[in-house]
């Protein structure tokens, strides 16, 4: 049974960070790992992406076909990945071995006021991967001389 983590946080918290970090961590122990892109606008990644949604779906051409802002235009590539996860699960086929890690796009609204990716989650679990998730934070601390 596979393995997968599932990278998720809001933009800024160092998810594609965690993820080459992690793939130099566990490729340094001997560990197969493989790193899925689930982020349409990630396109400056410091890993080698196993998977890449960006070659399912071009996060510029829906915006300007469907005339979206970015964070609408996530939410249709994310939609088209729904609507085409065999891409997926066939390329998850191929890295059957390996330990899988997902950089998720950071944007609150596909976990609160959207389906896709709780389903995509949900549809991993049912082709037999074990899925952890990864929440990160960006958190600020704040220092006063009186402290």
């Amino acid at each position: 049974m596979p393995f997968a983590q599932l990278v998720i946080g809001p933009p800024g918290a160092g998810k594609s960070t965690y993820c080459d970090g992690m793939h130099q961590f566990l490729t340094a122990i001997d560990r197969k790992c493989a790193v899925v892109n689930l982020d349409p606008a990630n396109d400056k990644t410091s890993y080698p992406c196993a998977l890449d949604i960006r070659d399912l779906v071009s996060l510029e051409e829906v915006m300007e076909q469907e005339e979206l802002g970015p964070n609408g235009g996530v939410m249709y590539a994310l939609e088209e990945l729904q609507e085409n996860f065999e891409w997926l699960d066939e390329g998850l086929k191929e890295l059957s071995d390996s330990y899988i890690l997902f950089d998720c796009p950071g944007q609150v609204e596909l976990f609160t006021h959207h389906n896709t990716m709780p389903n995509l989650f949900h549809r991993l679990e049912k082709i037999g991967y074990r899925v952890r998730l990864r929440s990160l934070l960006h958190v600020c601390l704040r220092l006063t001389a009186n402290s």
